[in-house]
């Protein structure tokens, strides 16, 4: 068996937890994303001057019932679409004006984001594939051969320090 002094020992404990420091300081920006907040839609964050955002206009409405869920996610392909991954989500009872909704998305910094969102038809709280309706940012389109879930890379929207607007259209299977 091999013996370590005390002086070693103390020395390797030291430098074990300044490694566990540094580490933690470096993962810090990659948990600023990890924020699964739960907001309101206030419009007013995607006006100039309120920093990174997204204004999400939904369409394709097939009907006037249920809720919506508008979730952004860091558009990597570690986070993309997993669960608890999600950055801001904003829920809300449908009210369409002009057969649509818009939702503002604060965001945390510039940077890859991207959009889902789900038209919950009975408002249920559940996903009902042969009712429900949804979307991703850059309207990729789904289907039952990618089991609804487009690659990152055809969602990816890049923000900079300002909003920017976006347009999904809902599609239902």
């Amino acid at each position: 068996m091999l013996k370590i002094s005390g002086a070693y020992r103390g020395a390797t404990a030291g430098a074990a937890l300044v490694a566990l420091v540094i580490a933690g300081w470096a993962a810090a920006p990659a948990l600023a994303y990890a924020q699964r907040q739960n907001i309101e839609n206030d419009m007013a964050r995607c006006s100039s001057g309120t920093g990174p955002a997204i204004q999400v206009d939904i369409s394709g409405f097939e009907g006037a019932t249920g809720t919506v869920r508008v979730q952004s996610y860091p558009a990597t392909r570690s986070a993309w679409l997993e669960k608890g991954a999600w950055i801001n989500r904003i829920e809300a009872p449908v009210k369409l004006v002009n057969g649509k909704m818009s939702f503002c998305v604060p965001l945390p910094a510039s940077g890859r984001y991207g959009i889902a969102v789900r038209h919950d038809t009975n408002g249920n709280g559940k996903t009902d594939l042969s009712r429900d309706g949804g979307g991703f940012s850059n309207n990729p389109p789904v289907s039952i051969f990618n089991l609804g879930k487009p690659t990152v890379e055809k969602a990816a929207v890049t923000v900079g320090n300002a909003p920017v607007t976006i347009s999904i259209s809902l599609q239902y299977m």
